[in-house]
């Protein structure tokens, strides 16, 4: 990305940011405001656990497919070809949730729905770092993405547990999420503008090799398998700890939707807390020390009894941990790690392969396990995927640049002394 030499656009880089932050926001809403309703959804459409994990799986998968896809399209067709169409199919098939019949109307809905979300999320992080003056690159897309966390697991629960108390069925709470996104697609036509290489590509032609050269970074491929561990451990519990908390530690459903806020609330502050900690003690440390919070406090929580507060506490801090990750992962080690003009191709890459995988399958795999082991062995495949992202980021290579300039300076000294 070419760094303008002229005044900054502020004013733009500020409109952006709020807007794509918002979209973002509403992207997690729509996408889990499904688990808290998950008592009432099986219910009424004579769902098995299974069911369930396979209809909150099959969105991660399509998400994760066309994250890899649009990562790199949005490069070569320009950013509102791709946002303001995807804001609006997302709204509009959230709202057709509330119309599903059955376990396949409901599967091909979300399976859909995913293609559109999974095009807005890569395109959105460049969109956001496009308008955003250097200095302020990573506080921004940490903005942008802290908002999913807020609104889809803090802000979620909380609206959809306490709507169904007031409106007649839990279809009425797809319909109402689902208005704010045309809304802010009709802010986005004209507000967002396409990158200067697809405005003015004669003067601001970027240079871009082969997507298969993301593949020949050893850090680009390892953020893939830690992304994976990572959304192992938070999708798994964003999805089945619902039932978790209200089969088996029976929980009312207004309690169950405080706790799965703390999911929410933890990663909205682990998204600005982990990779700014990461600037400082650098990015392999905060990972690996990361992971290993995350299972410390999830252990924790597996022996905790149906006391409210606590589990509040502890999802949060597991939720900081492993939400705070991800923003690690796909925004400052896979764009230092990017091969030279393939930084959107490969967050895209990194997050479709982690999306299909630890928000796809895993969840999936959470229902099968629900369904023969029991709803509380749900807990400890969590734990497996983020016990093995502590190994996978063991051999992580230092990006961070004050780490490494701190790094260099020692060697020179060595250098020195030993001439």
């Amino acid at each position: 990305m070419a760094e303008q030499k002229k005044a900054w656009d502020t004013a733009y880089e500020w409109k952006v940011v709020t807007l794509l932050g918002l979209g973002f926001g509403l992207v997690g809403l729509d996408r889990w405001i499904i688990a808290p309703m998950a008592p009432s959804i099986i219910k009424d459409l004579n769902l098995s656990i299974q069911d369930f994990g396979n209809i909150i799986g099959i969105l991660g998968v399509c998400w994760g497919v066309f994250a890899i896809v649009m990562g790199g399209v949005s490069d070569k067709i320009g950013y509102r070809k791709v946002l303001i169409p995807a804001i609006v199919l997302f709204s509009l098939l959230s709202g057709l949730s509330g119309y599903a019949v059955g376990f396949l109307s409901l599967l091909t809905i979300r399976s859909i729905m995913g293609f559109t979300e999974g095009s807005f999320c890569p395109t959105s992080f460049a969109a956001t770092a496009d308008a955003s003056e250097p200095k302020r690159r990573g506080l921004n897309q940490g903005l942008q993405q802290s908002t999913f966390a807020l609104f889809g697991l803090g802000f979620g629960p909380i609206i959809a547990t306490q709507l169904l108390q007031v409106v007649p069925s839990w279809r009425w709470v797809f319909f109402i999420v689902a208005i704010p996104g045309f809304i802010l697609a009709i802010l986005m036509f004209f507000v967002i503008r396409d990158p200067a290489h697809i405005t003015a590509p004669k003067q601001n032609a970027a240079p871009s090799g082969s997507w298969l050269e993301i593949f020949k970074s050893r850090n680009i491929v390892l953020c893939m398998a830690a992304l994976l561990c990572a959304m192992t451990g938070v999708f798994v519990l964003g999805a089945m700890l619902p039932n978790y908390l209200t089969d088996y530690l029976h929980l009312t459903v207004p309690q169950e939707g405080i706790v799965m806020s703390g999911l929410g609330f933890g990663g909205f502050f682990g998204q600005f807390g982990i990779p700014g900690l990461s600037d400082i003690f650098g990015r392999k440390l905060m990972a690996v020390a990361s992971f290993i919070g995350a299972g410390i406090m999830l252990r924790v929580f597996i022996a905790a009894g149906p006391s409210m507060a606590p589990l509040f506490i502890l999802m949060f801090i597991v939720s900081f941990f492993c939400l705070g990750l991800i923003a690690l992962i796909t925004g400052p080690i896979a764009t230092e790690s990017a091969p030279l003009g393939l930084v959107s191709s490969a967050i895209g890459m990194v997050v479709g392969i982690g999306e299909i995988f630890g928000g796809g399958v895993a969840p999936s795999l959470a229902g099968t396990f629900a369904k023969h082991y029991g709803i509380q062995s749900i807990l400890y495949l969590a734990l497996t995927g983020i016990a093995c992202g502590v190994i996978v980021c063991l051999f992580l290579k230092e990006t961070a640049p004050r780490k490494i300039r701190t790094q260099a300076g020692k060697s020179m000294a060595a250098e020195s002394v030993a001439s």
